[in-house]
């Protein structure tokens, strides 16, 4: 099989019409890969992406073909899926706001020009889900915060306003979902493309820890920093350690990595209600 491409996390090889997505252990922070594996954790982002896409096909279609017909070397970890003329936009909905979205409102009072109500602080619930799309950055650059008006001159109005309804509603059935198993979904984002016989396509991962935020909603608090079920964790020992967020980054100690991975586990065993490793898993 051809590589078409190494990313951060995933290497997507070319198997005739097919590509094979694989998710390897790697983590990123800040744009950059760490030395250091979180283990299992494609396997994790595989299997509850896979997850994901079952309850969520009456929504919108999706990219995968099988979660089990790919090479012995990579099972579990890898997805067969059609390939996808990728729409170059990152589709960010926000229930809660944190991270980029909160330093965005810091500073502009919106995000993405969704204007938001004064005195909202980390954490905090927001009126309703919003759609806060960002360029899809390559070549090492930062994503970019845009406005719904700037898909529209990008796509045309038709397929923004399809964007924009598709993101908050695959939000807001995975936040549902979730909440019936103690957890916040913050916010979360997705990839969307053309088939080949022009379907528009959920593709990518979706809602995973690596693309989503998850709090315990036990534990939820605003105006702190939350226990995050994802690589939020990971983040903030980064930008603990003094690194200046350029290659190359530290090495992750062992007891971070542990913690991670048992984060990365707890849920997805808390959001499927499925044990980690399974039959499917093993």
């Amino acid at each position: 099989m051809e590589l078409l491409h190494s990313g951060k996390v995933r290497d997507v090889y070319a198997d005739g019409e097919d590509v094979i997505l694989v998710a390897s252990d790697r983590v990123s922070v800040y744009d950059v890969v760490l030395p250091t594996p979180i283990p299992e954790k494609g396997k994790l982002l595989t299997q509850l992406s896979l997850w994901w896409f079952d309850q969520l096909v009456d929504i919108v279609p999706h990219h995968v073909i099988s979660g089990t017909d790919v090479p012995d070397e990579w099972a579990v970890r890898a997805v067969r899926c059609q390939r996808l003329d990728v729409i170059q936009v990152e589709c960010i909905a926000r229930g809660y706001l944190a991270g980029l979205g909160l330093k965005e409102y810091e500073k502009h009072g919106s995000v993405s020009g969704v204007p938001l109500p004064e005195g909202l602080v980390e954490g905090s619930k927001l009126p309703e889900p919003i759609f806060t799309p960002t360029t899809k950055a390559s070549g090492g650059a930062h994503d970019e915060f845009i406005t719904f008006d700037d898909i529209v001159d990008r796509v045309g109005a038709d397929l923004a306003a399809r964007l924009r309804d598709l993101t908050i509603q695959l939000y807001s059935r995975g936040a549902e979902t979730t909440a019936r198993n103690g957890i916040i979904m913050a916010d979360t984002k997705f990839e969307f493309g053309w088939s080949a016989d022009g379907q528009l396509m959920l593709g990518d991962e979706v809602l995973t820890s690596d693309s989503s935020r998850f709090w315990p909603a036990e534990a939820w608090e605003p105006g702190r920093t939350q226990f995050a079920f994802d690589k939020q964790f990971v983040r903030d020992w980064a930008a603990g350690t003094g690194w200046d967020k350029t290659p190359p980054a530290p090495p992750v100690p062992d007891d971070i990595v542990a913690a991670t991975s048992a984060r990365y586990i707890e849920v997805y065993e808390r959001i499927t209600r499925r044990t980690w490793p399974n039959e499917e898993t093993a």
